[in-house]
Protein backbone atom coordinates (compact mmCIF):
# COMPACT_ATOMS: atom_id res chain seq x y z
CA UNK A 1 0.00 0.00 0.00
CA UNK A 2 1.75 3.12 -0.92
CA UNK A 3 -0.28 6.10 -1.42
CA UNK A 4 -0.05 9.70 -1.96
CA UNK A 5 -2.79 12.42 -0.76
CA UNK A 6 -2.78 16.34 -0.46
CA UNK A 7 -4.99 17.35 2.64
CA UNK A 8 -7.87 20.06 1.20
CA UNK A 9 -8.66 22.75 3.11
CA UNK A 10 -11.99 21.37 3.60
CA UNK A 11 -10.43 18.79 5.82
CA UNK A 12 -8.82 21.52 8.18
CA UNK A 13 -9.93 20.58 11.95
CA UNK A 14 -9.89 15.84 11.16
CA UNK A 15 -7.90 13.71 12.64
CA UNK A 16 -5.67 12.36 10.57
CA UNK A 17 -6.77 8.10 10.97
CA UNK A 18 -9.96 9.96 10.33
CA UNK A 19 -9.03 11.42 6.47
CA UNK A 20 -7.17 8.48 5.60
CA UNK A 21 -10.29 6.21 6.30
CA UNK A 22 -12.47 8.46 4.28
CA UNK A 23 -10.03 8.36 1.77
CA UNK A 24 -9.33 4.53 1.87
CA UNK A 25 -12.86 3.65 1.57
CA UNK A 26 -12.64 -0.11 2.05
CA UNK A 27 -9.69 -0.10 4.80
CA UNK A 28 -10.84 0.03 8.57
CA UNK A 29 -9.70 2.56 11.16
CA UNK A 30 -8.05 0.02 12.92
CA UNK A 31 -5.92 -0.86 10.25
CA UNK A 32 -5.52 2.81 9.47
CA UNK A 33 -4.53 2.85 13.11
CA UNK A 34 -1.92 0.49 12.60
CA UNK A 35 -0.03 1.89 9.95
CA UNK A 36 0.25 5.59 11.49
CA UNK A 37 1.59 3.58 15.04
CA UNK A 38 4.31 1.43 12.79
CA UNK A 39 5.18 5.21 11.02
CA UNK A 40 4.25 3.84 7.93
CA UNK A 41 1.85 7.36 7.19
CA UNK A 42 3.70 10.60 7.08
CA UNK A 43 2.87 13.84 6.67
CA UNK A 44 4.75 16.71 5.15
CA UNK A 45 7.87 13.58 5.29
CA UNK A 46 7.34 13.44 9.08
CA UNK A 47 5.78 10.34 11.28
CA UNK A 48 2.58 11.41 13.17
CA UNK A 49 0.13 10.66 15.55
CA UNK A 50 -3.23 9.34 15.32
CA UNK A 51 -4.99 12.13 16.54
CA UNK A 52 -2.97 14.71 14.66
CA UNK A 53 -5.57 17.24 13.65
CA UNK A 54 -4.98 18.48 10.07
CA UNK A 55 -4.81 21.99 9.14
CA UNK A 56 -5.33 21.44 5.44
CA UNK A 57 -2.57 21.60 3.07
CA UNK A 58 -0.40 19.20 4.14
CA UNK A 59 1.14 16.39 1.79
CA UNK A 60 -0.24 13.04 3.78
CA UNK A 61 2.13 9.54 2.43
CA UNK A 62 1.70 5.95 3.23
CA UNK A 63 4.66 4.37 3.00
CA UNK A 64 3.99 0.21 2.85
CA UNK A 65 1.80 -2.26 5.11
CA UNK A 66 1.68 -2.72 8.60
CA UNK A 67 3.51 -5.40 10.17
CA UNK A 68 1.20 -7.75 11.97
CA UNK A 69 2.99 -10.50 14.11
CA UNK A 70 2.12 -14.13 12.82
CA UNK A 71 -0.63 -15.56 14.01
CA UNK A 72 -0.90 -19.02 16.04
CA UNK A 73 -2.57 -21.21 18.19
CA UNK A 74 -1.07 -21.81 21.62
CA UNK A 75 -2.26 -23.33 24.60
CA UNK A 76 -3.82 -21.53 26.70
CA UNK A 77 -5.69 -22.03 30.28
CA UNK A 78 -9.23 -20.77 29.53
CA UNK A 79 -12.13 -21.90 31.58
CA UNK A 80 -14.26 -24.21 29.13
CA UNK A 81 -17.81 -25.75 29.85
CA UNK A 82 -17.46 -28.82 28.26
CA UNK A 83 -20.53 -30.63 27.31
CA UNK A 84 -19.74 -33.96 26.70
CA UNK A 85 -16.64 -35.22 25.95
CA UNK A 86 -15.07 -38.94 24.46
CA UNK A 87 -11.86 -39.73 22.99
CA UNK A 88 -12.96 -39.05 19.84
CA UNK A 89 -14.96 -35.78 19.95
CA UNK A 90 -16.19 -33.04 22.46
CA UNK A 91 -19.37 -30.71 22.67
CA UNK A 92 -18.22 -26.99 24.11
CA UNK A 93 -20.85 -24.08 25.30
CA UNK A 94 -19.02 -21.79 24.13
CA UNK A 95 -19.36 -18.18 25.48
CA UNK A 96 -19.90 -14.86 23.90
CA UNK A 97 -16.97 -12.57 23.43
CA UNK A 98 -14.73 -15.87 22.48
CA UNK A 99 -13.61 -16.42 19.26
CA UNK A 100 -13.32 -19.86 17.87
CA UNK A 101 -10.11 -19.64 16.12
CA UNK A 102 -7.15 -16.66 15.38
CA UNK A 103 -8.11 -14.08 12.46
CA UNK A 104 -7.94 -10.90 12.08
CA UNK A 105 -4.83 -10.35 14.20
CA UNK A 106 -5.86 -11.21 16.89
CA UNK A 107 -4.91 -14.70 18.34
CA UNK A 108 -5.21 -15.12 22.27
CA UNK A 109 -8.20 -16.39 24.30
CA UNK A 110 -9.36 -18.44 21.41
CA UNK A 111 -11.59 -21.39 21.76
CA UNK A 112 -9.07 -23.24 19.89
CA UNK A 113 -6.19 -22.21 22.37
CA UNK A 114 -8.30 -23.33 25.45
CA UNK A 115 -8.97 -26.41 23.54
CA UNK A 116 -5.49 -27.25 23.49
CA UNK A 117 -4.64 -26.55 26.97
CA UNK A 118 -7.64 -28.82 27.93
CA UNK A 119 -7.03 -31.38 25.35
CA UNK A 120 -3.72 -31.26 24.24
CA UNK A 121 -4.34 -32.89 20.69
CA UNK A 122 -6.85 -32.23 18.60
CA UNK A 123 -7.72 -33.13 14.92
CA UNK A 124 -5.63 -31.34 12.55
CA UNK A 125 -8.65 -30.10 10.45
CA UNK A 126 -6.55 -28.90 7.53
CA UNK A 127 -4.93 -25.75 9.03
CA UNK A 128 -2.94 -24.74 11.95
CA UNK A 129 -4.79 -22.12 13.06
CA UNK A 130 -8.26 -23.99 13.38
CA UNK A 131 -7.20 -27.52 14.84
CA UNK A 132 -10.40 -29.65 16.25
CA UNK A 133 -12.65 -26.90 14.67
CA UNK A 134 -15.55 -28.32 12.22
CA UNK A 135 -17.59 -25.81 12.27
CA UNK A 136 -18.03 -22.10 13.75
CA UNK A 137 -20.07 -19.31 15.77
CA UNK A 138 -19.79 -16.24 15.57
CA UNK A 139 -17.68 -14.26 18.31
CA UNK A 140 -20.94 -12.80 19.57
CA UNK A 141 -22.76 -15.61 19.47
CA UNK A 142 -22.69 -18.23 22.38
CA UNK A 143 -23.64 -22.06 22.66
CA UNK A 144 -23.03 -25.51 21.04
CA UNK A 145 -20.63 -26.49 19.34
CA UNK A 146 -18.67 -29.75 18.50
CA UNK A 147 -15.06 -30.42 17.97
CA UNK A 148 -12.88 -33.25 16.73
CA UNK A 149 -10.07 -35.09 18.54
CA UNK A 150 -8.73 -36.62 15.67
CA UNK A 151 -8.60 -36.57 12.01
CA UNK A 152 -11.38 -39.45 11.01
CA UNK A 153 -13.56 -37.58 13.28
CA UNK A 154 -13.32 -34.25 12.11
CA UNK A 155 -13.93 -35.80 8.52
CA UNK A 156 -16.86 -37.86 9.46
CA UNK A 157 -18.52 -34.63 10.89
CA UNK A 158 -17.33 -32.60 8.00
CA UNK A 159 -19.19 -34.86 6.08
CA UNK A 160 -22.13 -34.93 7.95
CA UNK A 161 -22.33 -31.23 7.99
CA UNK A 162 -21.52 -30.90 4.14
CA UNK A 163 -24.36 -33.09 3.48
CA UNK A 164 -26.67 -31.04 5.76
CA UNK A 165 -27.59 -33.82 8.32
CA UNK A 166 -26.44 -32.14 11.66
CA UNK A 167 -29.61 -30.12 12.85
CA UNK A 168 -29.04 -26.76 14.60
CA UNK A 169 -31.37 -24.43 16.60
CA UNK A 170 -30.99 -21.22 17.56
CA UNK A 171 -32.65 -18.63 19.89
CA UNK A 172 -32.57 -14.78 19.02
CA UNK A 173 -34.18 -11.99 19.74
CA UNK A 174 -35.33 -9.48 16.93
CA UNK A 175 -36.60 -5.85 17.37
CA UNK A 176 -40.20 -5.48 16.18
CA UNK A 177 -42.65 -8.17 15.19
CA UNK A 178 -41.99 -10.38 12.13
CA UNK A 179 -45.38 -10.47 9.76
CA UNK A 180 -45.74 -14.37 9.71
CA UNK A 181 -45.24 -16.62 13.03
CA UNK A 182 -43.33 -18.90 10.74
CA UNK A 183 -41.06 -18.45 7.59
CA UNK A 184 -38.02 -19.64 5.12
CA UNK A 185 -35.69 -17.15 4.04
CA UNK A 186 -34.03 -18.86 1.15
CA UNK A 187 -31.43 -15.68 0.30
CA UNK A 188 -27.87 -16.39 -1.19
CA UNK A 189 -25.07 -14.52 0.93
CA UNK A 190 -21.98 -13.26 0.17
CA UNK A 191 -19.22 -10.26 1.40
CA UNK A 192 -20.39 -6.87 1.14
CA UNK A 193 -18.41 -4.97 -1.52
CA UNK A 194 -18.22 -1.88 0.27
CA UNK A 195 -18.09 -2.93 4.67
CA UNK A 196 -16.07 -5.41 4.60
CA UNK A 197 -16.79 -6.90 7.79
CA UNK A 198 -20.23 -7.27 7.21
CA UNK A 199 -22.34 -9.72 4.65
CA UNK A 200 -25.28 -9.13 2.43
CA UNK A 201 -27.64 -10.79 0.12
CA UNK A 202 -27.71 -7.97 -1.93
CA UNK A 203 -24.74 -8.62 -3.72
CA UNK A 204 -23.90 -10.76 -6.34
CA UNK A 205 -22.29 -14.33 -6.37
CA UNK A 206 -23.64 -15.19 -3.17
CA UNK A 207 -23.25 -18.92 -1.63
CA UNK A 208 -26.67 -20.50 -0.92
CA UNK A 209 -27.95 -20.25 2.20
CA UNK A 210 -31.36 -20.88 3.95
CA UNK A 211 -33.18 -20.56 7.39
CA UNK A 212 -36.43 -21.40 8.58
CA UNK A 213 -37.68 -19.44 11.63
CA UNK A 214 -40.90 -19.56 13.49
CA UNK A 215 -41.46 -17.08 16.23
CA UNK A 216 -42.12 -18.17 20.12
CA UNK A 217 -43.16 -15.53 21.51
CA UNK A 218 -44.15 -11.41 20.92
CA UNK A 219 -43.12 -9.02 23.61
CA UNK A 220 -44.66 -6.01 24.05
CA UNK A 221 -42.43 -3.88 26.60
CA UNK A 222 -41.85 -0.76 27.57
CA UNK A 223 -38.27 -0.33 25.75
CA UNK A 224 -40.72 -1.39 22.45
CA UNK A 225 -41.73 -4.88 20.55
CA UNK A 226 -39.20 -7.59 20.33
CA UNK A 227 -39.79 -11.09 18.86
CA UNK A 228 -37.93 -14.12 20.40
CA UNK A 229 -37.87 -16.45 17.64
CA UNK A 230 -36.14 -19.89 17.06
CA UNK A 231 -34.41 -20.31 13.70
CA UNK A 232 -33.22 -23.40 11.88
CA UNK A 233 -30.14 -23.57 9.61
CA UNK A 234 -29.49 -25.72 6.72
CA UNK A 235 -26.46 -23.88 5.72
CA UNK A 236 -23.99 -22.57 7.95
CA UNK A 237 -22.68 -19.30 5.99
CA UNK A 238 -20.79 -16.57 7.76
CA UNK A 239 -23.42 -14.54 10.21
CA UNK A 240 -26.39 -16.11 8.04
CA UNK A 241 -29.12 -16.13 10.84
CA UNK A 242 -27.84 -12.08 11.48
CA UNK A 243 -28.34 -11.40 8.06
CA UNK A 244 -30.89 -12.79 7.48
CA UNK A 245 -33.29 -11.88 9.94
CA UNK A 246 -32.23 -8.32 9.10
CA UNK A 247 -33.05 -8.83 5.95
CA UNK A 248 -36.45 -9.29 7.15
CA UNK A 249 -35.83 -5.77 8.66
CA UNK A 250 -35.62 -7.54 12.23
CA UNK A 251 -32.40 -6.86 13.57
CA UNK A 252 -30.91 -9.07 16.09
CA UNK A 253 -31.24 -7.13 19.36
CA UNK A 254 -27.34 -5.75 20.07
CA UNK A 255 -26.40 -6.69 16.78
CA UNK A 256 -25.38 -2.92 15.61
CA UNK A 257 -23.29 -4.70 12.72
CA UNK A 258 -26.64 -5.24 11.27
CA UNK A 259 -28.69 -2.45 12.25
CA UNK A 260 -29.59 -2.70 15.66
CA UNK A 261 -29.67 0.52 18.42
CA UNK A 262 -27.13 0.55 20.44
CA UNK A 263 -29.55 0.96 23.56
CA UNK A 264 -33.28 0.65 23.90
CA UNK A 265 -35.31 3.22 25.55
CA UNK A 266 -38.45 3.50 27.56
CA UNK A 267 -39.81 6.64 29.68
CA UNK A 268 -38.36 5.38 32.78
CA UNK A 269 -34.55 4.59 31.36
CA UNK A 270 -32.42 2.64 28.67
CA UNK A 271 -31.25 -1.11 28.37
CA UNK A 272 -28.42 -2.15 26.27
CA UNK A 273 -27.00 -5.66 25.50
CA UNK A 274 -23.26 -5.91 25.11
CA UNK A 275 -23.29 -8.62 22.74
CA UNK A 276 -25.76 -10.04 19.73
CA UNK A 277 -29.02 -11.73 21.55
CA UNK A 278 -28.02 -15.28 19.23
CA UNK A 279 -27.60 -18.27 21.23
CA UNK A 280 -26.90 -21.80 19.27
CA UNK A 281 -29.31 -24.07 21.50
CA UNK A 282 -29.62 -27.02 19.77
CA UNK A 283 -26.91 -29.07 18.44
CA UNK A 284 -27.72 -33.14 16.71
CA UNK A 285 -26.03 -35.27 14.39
CA UNK A 286 -24.62 -38.78 14.51
CA UNK A 287 -21.69 -40.13 16.03
CA UNK A 288 -18.89 -41.12 13.93
CA UNK A 289 -17.39 -43.51 15.82
CA UNK A 290 -20.47 -45.35 17.19
CA UNK A 291 -23.36 -44.32 14.96
CA UNK A 292 -25.41 -43.33 17.84
CA UNK A 293 -27.43 -40.01 17.48
CA UNK A 294 -26.18 -37.66 19.96
CA UNK A 295 -28.50 -34.37 21.09
CA UNK A 296 -27.39 -31.64 23.01
CA UNK A 297 -29.05 -28.30 24.68
CA UNK A 298 -27.83 -25.95 26.03
CA UNK A 299 -30.04 -23.38 27.86
CA UNK A 300 -29.77 -19.01 27.36
CA UNK A 301 -26.95 -17.70 29.25
CA UNK A 302 -27.45 -15.28 32.42
CA UNK A 303 -26.95 -12.26 30.61
CA UNK A 304 -29.56 -13.00 28.09
CA UNK A 305 -32.18 -14.47 30.76
CA UNK A 306 -31.45 -10.87 32.66
CA UNK A 307 -32.08 -8.96 29.38
CA UNK A 308 -35.33 -10.92 28.91
CA UNK A 309 -36.29 -10.07 32.53
CA UNK A 310 -35.73 -6.06 32.08
CA UNK A 311 -38.23 -6.54 29.00
CA UNK A 312 -40.78 -7.81 31.63
CA UNK A 313 -40.56 -11.13 30.31
CA UNK A 314 -39.81 -13.70 33.70
CA UNK A 315 -41.05 -17.20 32.47
CA UNK A 316 -39.73 -18.16 28.84
CA UNK A 317 -41.39 -20.92 26.42
CA UNK A 318 -40.21 -24.46 27.28
CA UNK A 319 -36.97 -25.57 25.49
CA UNK A 320 -35.28 -21.74 26.19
Amino acid sequence: MQRTFQVPTSAAGTRLDQFLVAQLGKVSRARVQELIAQAKVLVNGASAKVALKLRGGERVEITGEAVRPPLRAVAEEIPLEVVYEDRHLAVINKPAGMMVHAGAGKSDGTLVNALLHRFGKLSAGGHALRPGIVHRLDKETSGLIVVAKDDATHLALQEQFAGRSVKKRYIALVHGWPKSATGTIDQPIARDPVRRTRMTTRARGGRSAVSHYRVLRRVESPYGKFALVEVKIETGRTHQIRVHLAGLRHPVAGDRLYGAPAQVKSKTGQLSLARNFLHAADLEFTHPGSGKVMHFRASLPAELRDFMEKLGEDELPDGI
